[in-house]
């Protein structure tokens, strides 16, 4: 097994790809030891001492060095651990009783008008066809939170997370998307 790395816009994270499927569906954003808590992955790499976030895409890992730490001595240790993973293809979560998986709530989000359920479906389609695709090519995701009197609320995930550039991605790049093809959108926030 061979699993490439890939640089992200975000300096403190990079791009861990496996050459296989991560998750099956949705994202998981780890931000710290506690929420590492429910996945024997997430854990490892937290165990490293270095790692303060760790992401885990479609078919990619992103994980987030803390300030100061050195890439040329943690992404190896990443690398094992993540082969170790993949190649005895232990499950990503832990099971809980009653053949449960440990996968903790989303944040919470900022919740919509009822009124406006044919607006929030125009968004959530953008989102998912032309904006999650982008964001996940730099290892991060982006989650829907919420629509209230013209205003989005999205959160940033993965790399994206604490990314530089990431306010510039909500309000030109992603602000100016919703807002041509949803004339009701006026502003986009982070959630």
């Amino acid at each position: 097994m061979f699993i490439e790395t890939e640089t992200t816009p975000n300096p403190a994270t990079l791009k861990f790809l496996p050459g296989q499927e991560v998750m099956a569906g949705g994202t998981r954003d780890f931000r710290d030891e506690e929420d590492a808590a429910a996945s024997p992955l997430a854990e490892a790499l937290f165990s490293l001492g270095d790692v303060t976030g760790v992401f885990f895409g479609r078919d990619f890992v992103s994980v987030t060095a803390g300030e100061g730490s050195d890439w040329s001595a943690l992404k190896p240790q990443v690398v094992a651990i993540l082969l170790d993973h993949f190649v005895s293809q232990a499950p990503l979560f832990h099971a809980l009783p009653g053949n449960g998986i440990a996968v903790p709530a989303e944040d919470a989000d900022h919740g919509d008008d009822p009124a406006d359920a044919d607006i929030v479906a125009q968004i959530k389609e953008l989102l998912e066809t032309r904006i999650r695709p982008a964001v996940a090519n730099d290892g991060g995701d982006i989650a829907y939170r919420g629509f209230r009197e013209g205003v989005v609320y999205l959160s940033m995930q993965g790399a994206c997370s604490g990314c530089p550039s990431s306010t510039a991605t909500l309000k030109q790049g992603i602000e100016g998307l919703l807002k041509h093809y949803v004339p009701e959108v006026t502003e986009v926030r982070a959630a």
